[in-house]
């Protein structure tokens, strides 16, 4: 019977486990997707420590792990076009993705590109489209400067390099260990820890930023707050969303489309927004993945390989 991985409550590592379950049919508006790879990400962890968005639907226990994949289209549900059994895609699926067989809704799936393995393509939907509306949003022009706080992570360096390909100066927070790591993306690094609004602008051109996107929230959110004069439309993030506002700030606003995956993926392909794949795991070996993130120190994007 088809594995997954799921938490049985909320809770800590302790909570997770491996599953047995069947082979789901997909109803309308979705594909059965027998899964090639799935992307690991921090929010995979916050939901299984229940911190859960205000008004999101409750959980039913278990509950499979994962925000985004990629596979093969085995199943396509009612009122499905564009898709057919046998495509190779990638996307956010409804149940999960730490398993053997998910569901995806044909609205926030696309076709994976030849030029993309599983691996890359199931680190697309989450980090790199995050990225992707995030700058969009930002909207800046070449020249100006991004500080962008834990760049070293999946949506970081996926900001990172959107950004410098449009001609943004960019600056990120990371931890001393991934200051070669930040560099290669041509970033200007700039260790965490305290003092972190000096180090910043001791680093930006002028001492100024023009942007922040934050990826850490917490205290680094309110300390590099103070770089800008006029926060509105200039100072998001997709860490703190309940508490930016606070700040004068807003979150990262998602489109979630299949559009937004496809343009996600021609970057991908052009080099652009081509994934970091830094660690693959088995799925058999799906806890160590999660540990790897939640842990704060993972570079670039983690995934498990799932099917063959």
């Amino acid at each position: 019977m088809p594995k997954a991985y799921v938490f049985t409550r909320y809770g800590g590592p302790e909570v997770e486990a491996f599953v047995d379950q069947g082979r789901p049919e997909p109803g309308p508006g979705q594909l059965l997707v027998a899964v090639r790879a799935a992307g690991v990400n921090p929010v995979d962890w916050k939901l299984r420590a229940g911190k859960r968005r205000p008004g999101a639907p409750p959980v039913v226990f278990p509950e499979v792990l994962g925000s985004e994949v990629s596979g093969v289209v085995e199943g396509v549900g009612a009122g499905v076009g564009g898709f057919a059994v046998g495509d190779a895609v990638f996307g956010n699926p409804d149940t999960g993705g730490y398993a053997e067989y998910t569901l995806l809704p044909a609205s926030l799936t696309a076709h994976k590109p030849v030029d993309l393995t599983f691996a890359e393509a199931a680190a697309l939907p989450v980090a790199a489209a995050t990225a992707y509306d995030g700058v969009r949003q930002l909207d800046l022009p070449a020249g100006a400067t991004l500080l962008i706080t834990g760049v070293g992570g999946g949506v970081g360096v996926a900001a990172a390099r959107l950004a410098r390909h449009l001609g943004v100066f960019v600056v990120g927070t990371a931890s001393a260990g991934k200051k070669e790591f930040v560099e290669s993306l041509g970033v200007v690094h700039v260790p965490s820890g305290p003092d972190l609004v000096d180090r910043v602008r001791a680093a930006a051109p002028g001492g100024r930023v023009d942007a922040v996107f934050d990826l850490v929230g917490g205290e680094d959110l309110s300390a590099v707050a103070s770089l800008l004069s006029d926060r509105r439309g200039k100072l998001i993030t997709a860490a703190a969303k309940e508490t930016v506002g606070e700040l004068g700030g807003a979150a990262v606003a998602r489109a979630r489309t299949s559009e937004v995956l496809d343009a996600v993926a021609r970057l991908a392909v052009d080099g652009v927004l081509r994934p970091e794949v830094t660690a693959v795991y088995p799925l058999e070996r799906a806890g160590e993945a999660l540990r790897a993130v939640e842990g704060g120190h993972a570079r670039g994007k983690v995934v498990i390989e799932v099917g063959a």
